[in-house]
Parts: C-alpha cells; structure tokens; sequence
C-alpha cells in the first residue's frame, strides 16, 4: 500500500481509546507497513503499520504504535464506526478501517495461528504466528467480537475460544506479557489465561512482538467492575453494616490475596529471584524520585505534597536489602478477571511508559501488593464521583459524610483482608522454601515499601488520568495528599 497521509492517521490516533498521547502536542513523523495479508478471493487487503509517534512538547519523546488497517475499494457499512479515512492508492482510492472491528480481517490472522498449529510457526504476508507446545487447537469457524474497556490495547475474543490482544504503543523487543505468560503456562499456573501463542515481525533485524492469543474466560468478570458494583451495594443502606450489606467484598479481597502470592511464588520459580544490597534499595528509590520528578511536569497538582513523598522514598533508600523477582509491574483490580474456578491475573505487560528492558527488571513483589491496594481506593473514589455516588440533589451534608466515610471503610476493610491473605500464603511458602531470595522482610521494612510504592504508583495514576480522563485524576490526587500528609 502507498504511504498513508500523516494527518490522516493524527486525526484518527486522537479518537483511540488506547492512543497514549492525548492532550501532548504530537505529529506523526513516519509510517511503516509491516506486513500484508489477504485471503486471495476478493476478500479486505489487511495491512499491518508501524507508526512513529513524536512530540513537541517539554516532556518530548518518541513512541510506536501498531495500526492494523483493513482497506476495501468500496464503502463498508458494516463497519462504518471503525472508519478511518481515505488513501490514494495506484490511481485508485481506497477506504481504511481499523481492522481490529473487521471480523473478515480478522479472519485472516485466525488463519496464520491455525496454520503454526502442526509446525509451531508459520509465516503469513511479514508476520510470524507462533503457537504454544501442546496448546489447545483453534476452530477455523468462529467469528471475532472486539472488547470493550481496554485502555492501552486492542482485545477481541473468536466466539467462547479464544481471545486476541493486539499490542497497541510497541517496542523492540520480547514483551513481558508473552514472555511471563509463555513461563506460567508452561509452568501449569492455575491462576492466568493460558497461552495460545503469539505474533511477531522483524523490522531491521529488531523483533516486535505485536499480538497475543490466551484462553478465554466466557463467565469471567472484571475485578474492577465487581469492586465498583461492590462499593454500590454498600452505601445503598447506609443503616447496615458492611458485612451484612450483601455487597462486602473482604471474601474476594483475601481469595485474590491468595491467588497473587501463587502467582508470585510461580514467578520465583520460573524466573530468576535473589536477594539485593543497599545498593538496589538506593537504584529503586532514585527512580521513583526520577518519576516523581518528571510527573510534576504534568501534573503540578503533585508538588505540595512532594515532600513527604520523598520522604517514603528515602526510607526505601535506608533499608539493607531487598528480594527481587519477576512481577506483574501493573497490578490492578482491572487487570484480575473471577472466574468461575477462582480468580485469574492477566496483563502481565507492565506500565506502558516504560520500555521493555526496564518492565523486565527484577523488582519487589510488593510493588503489585500496593498497586492492588491503590485499586482498592480507586473503587470507591469512582463511585463517589458518579452520578449515583454523589447522592441526590440536596442530600444533607451529614449523609454525605455517612457515604464517604462507609466509603473508606470498604476501602480499609478489603485492603485489610488482601494484605493478610496474601501475607498468610507468603509466610506459609517460606516456611517450607529454603530458597534465601525469599528471606521475608520485617514488618516496619515491608511497610516502608508498601508506603514507597503507594506513593510511586499514585503519582504514575495522576499523570495517566491528567493525560486521558482528566475528570478522574481527583481520585489519585487524594490519595496522593494523604500519603504526602
């Protein structure tokens, strides 16, 4: 395909959900079509592009995004709200769509992994499709639904099988949620999707691994959505204790408590973990000012509150040591699906800011403690700010209290029940491990990094929420006050 108009794809990146460049003043400054694919009998030209993204403004920096486009001579009805404009292509004009929304494009990358079925790999138009040893065999016949929610990717699930996620913002490189869910498939964990397989591409002798097929929960909900739904029930009657409210959500808190320390425990055994000197405590802390630092250029909210928050991150700096291991790195009631047989942690991509080297550093597990506790928060702080959750026109000011102060009870309560949960499977591990690298820390050091990685973790939640739902980012600025308070 001849290269596609950069305004055409600026205009079409600003209405994504998963574009992360909203509100930054940006150009696209090149494009690159990795691949072409298409099944020969009149069916879409699928095109796969690599889009460089730049910006203008203090912060600067570049990124990669991945474009799949599915392209038709003639006018799509079908998929008219995924259109994306017009190119001029050999005298002729082509209409673009986003391919994830075409179920015949689609089709056309459910044919590359059918394909690497007998072999492991096959080779399809610039793109690699890699399956799993063993993996389950996917039906050529079912039909792809893309998902709603998703911020940062693109997922669509084929019927009740399966289900894609197609890496938006890229890097060279093996990205961590291949990588990490390839080792716990193989592994046998109970407590992720397994791994179907994966797709990648070579561009100048770098890999860019661009897309992931994983077992689909069909009864599975949303951890976050459960939360929230949780939160509702509660301050439905304020007269009621939570436990008797039918909404309490301490169960779930300490079951997922459970179900993150196997993960972590499964991590230590697929991976490298150790135990670290002063020297990794001092790195660790560095970085977190770094964020901290570079967050105030978004976000300048942050600043009256900084010093306590570095405060946090010099006592990580004073500590002895640390034991490091494979982690999640962005752990979030989102990123947790209950399913019928327990709960079941997905994404193990990382933080989309930071590149894939960093993302596969080793790190504390209790980097993932306390992004799940910040969650915690987050749920009640969104049902606060909806429409339900602000109470009714002329509710008395001593109800509303009621309402914020039942609030951070369920937040307490189920942050309280995760935290023992998890601390209880951790201890009853390490009896029985003899492995040094999971020497348990004390209870002031384990407390120093919890309130070190709250505090990293609410700064990181400010900058995404300033950047894409500047309405939310109240919730993580709360936060942010009372642990720099």
């Amino acid at each position: 395909m001849s290269a596609i108009d950069h305004a055409l794809l600026e205009g079409y990146l600003v209405r994504t959900r998963w574009f992360g460049g909203k509100g930054r003043p940006f150009h696209v400054s090149h494009v690159r079509t990795l691949a072409e694919l298409s099944d020969g009998e009149g069916g879409p030209r699928a095109t796969v592009h690599l889009v460089t993204v730049e910006y203008s403004d203090d912060e600067g920096g570049r990124e990669l995004y991945q474009v799949p486009l599915a392209a038709y001579r003639e006018i799509q009805d079908r998929i008219g709200h995924a259109y994306v404009g017009e190119a001029d292509v050999d005298g002729g004009v082509l209409h673009l769509y986003d391919a994830i929304h075409d179920r015949d494009a689609m089709a056309l990358w459910l044919d590359g992994f059918i394909a690497a079925e007998q072999d492991g790999t096959s080779e399809r138009g610039g793109l690699r499709f890699r399956r799993v040893s063993g993996g389950r065999a996917l039906d050529p016949d079912v039909r792809s639904s893309p998902l709603t929610g998703e911020q940062s990717n693109s997922s669509l699930r084929f019927d009740d099988s399966a289900i894609m996620k197609i890496f938006r913002k890229v890097n060279a490189g093996v990205n961590p949620d291949i990588e990490i869910n390839h080792e716990l498939t193989r592994g046998g964990s109970e407590h992720i999707a397994e791994l179907y397989g994966w797709i990648e591409a070579e561009v100048e002798g770098e890999l860019f691994q661009l897309a992931m097929m994983q077992e689909f929960f069909r009864t599975a909900a949303d951890g976050f959505e459960l939360a929230v739904s949780s939160v509702r029930t509660v301050l439905a009657d304020l007269d009621q204790t939570i436990a008797d409210s039918g909404g309490d959500f301490a169960g779930e808190a300490a079951r997922l408590g459970e179900a993150l320390a196997e993960v972590h425990a499964s991590l230590r055994e697929r991976f490298p973990a150790e135990r670290c000197g002063a020297e990794t405590t001092a790195a660790l802390a560095q970085a977190m000012a770094a964020r901290l630092d570079q967050a105030l250029h978004s976000v300048p909210e942050i600043e009256p509150f900084t010093g306590r928050i570095r405060a946090a991150y010099d006592a990580v700096a004073a500590l002895e040591g640390l034991d490091v291991q494979r982690v999640h790195g962005d752990l979030h009631l989102g990123q947790a699906l209950r399913t019928s047989h327990g709960w079941r942690i997905v994404d193990f991509e990382g933080e989309p800011g930071r590149d894939f080297a960093e993302r596969a550093l080793p790190d504390s597990p209790w980097r993932d403690v306390a992004g799940m506790l910040r969650s915690f928060d987050y749920a009640p702080g969104v049902v606060e700010m909806s429409a339900h959750g602000a109470g009714s026109p002329g509710e008395p000011e001593d109800e509303l209290q009621r309402r914020a102060e039942r609030a951070r009870e369920w937040s307490q309560r189920a942050r309280e029940h995760f935290l023992a949960a998890y601390s209880a499977a951790l201890a009853s591990r390490e009896v029985s491990d003899d492995s040094s690298a999971d020497t348990p820390l004390g209870t002031a050091e384990r407390r120093v990094l919890l309130d070190a990685y709250e505090a990293d973790k609410a700064v990181y939640e400010a900058v995404y929420e300033k950047r894409n739902r500047p309405a939310w980012v109240a919730i993580p600025l709360a936060a942010i006050a009372r642990l720099g308070s």
